[in-house]
């Protein structure tokens, strides 16, 4: 996964997490986490829509989670942001080569079960257990 979706939705789970008794609104979040709030807004539309999040919009508004952090597995996470491959896409090889007709078929079956070692790991992990480093 080469962009940071998985690691701006763990920030953002972790600080509602570890803030339980008060809905934080976006602009909170993403000054913690140094970005723009619409980009947090985005991501806390798709974990709203994961049903990570709950939200509640205008004045005192702000976001929580929907269910206990000891319920939510980092690999809910990985995967309610999961965009593409973990290592990318195959290329375009040449189909005339006796390595190239074959490789993406291998390297699609490499590809799933490596995805597939790191969310069996990051579902060994919840959210609780992770915040505690911040303890």
């Amino acid at each position: 996964m080469n962009n940071v979706r998985f690691a701006t939705a763990l920030h953002i789970l972790t600080l509602l997490h570890l803030q339980p008794e008060e809905l934080l609104p976006s602009e909170y979040i993403a000054g913690s986490i140094n970005v723009n709030a619409a980009v947090v807004r985005k991501e806390l539309s798709n974990l709203r829509n994961c049903g990570l999040v709950e939200s509640k919009e205008g004045k005192g508004g702000g976001s929580t989670l929907a269910k206990p952090a000891t319920e939510i597995l980092l690999s809910d996470i990985y995967l309610a942001v999961r965009q593409h491959s973990l290592l990318g896409r195959s290329n375009d090889p040449n189909p005339a080569c006796p390595i190239g007709k074959q490789i993406n078929a291998h390297l699609e079956d490499l590809f799933t079960e490596a995805e597939q070692a790191m969310i069996q790991k990051l579902g060994k992990k919840t959210l609780a257990q992770f915040a505690l480093q911040f303890s």
